[in-house]
């Protein structure tokens, strides 16, 4: 069997992770090894933020649900028990926008409800 030169596949992969890494401090920008290691850790990293993001969001939401109600007199949590109480079904992110952007449409429902 003919011998295969591996040197063009070798390198396209270490300029791979190189340009991967690109702007990484030390030696994890120019070292094959290191540059591979932070790769792997950025991976975990980027999976476990993109989940924790909704978690952010939700945190967002309800504080801004929480000052438009307070503003009315109501508390947050008295609010979205009355919600579910009427069977009205729109979530944090809907009212959160509500209660940001038009604040008399937000006061309506707050009234409808109570």
């Amino acid at each position: 069997m003919t011998r295969v030169k591996g040197g063009v596949t070798a390198l396209k992969q270490r300029r791979n992770v190189l340009k991967q890494t690109k702007g990484y401090r030390f030696g994890r920008s120019t070292k094959e090894r290191q540059a591979k290691e932070a790769i792997f850790h950025a991976g975990m990293h980027a999976f476990a933020h993109r989940r924790d993001k909704k978690n952010d969001f939700r945190k967002l939401w309800q504080i801004k649900i929480g000052a438009a109600t307070k503003t009315l007199g109501v508390s947050y949590s008295k609010f979205i028990d009355m919600l579910k109480k009427k069977n009205i079904a729109l979530d944090r992110k809907i009212l959160a926008d509500v209660a940001e952007h038009h604040p008399e449409t937000f006061k309506r429902v707050v009234k409808h409800i109570s």
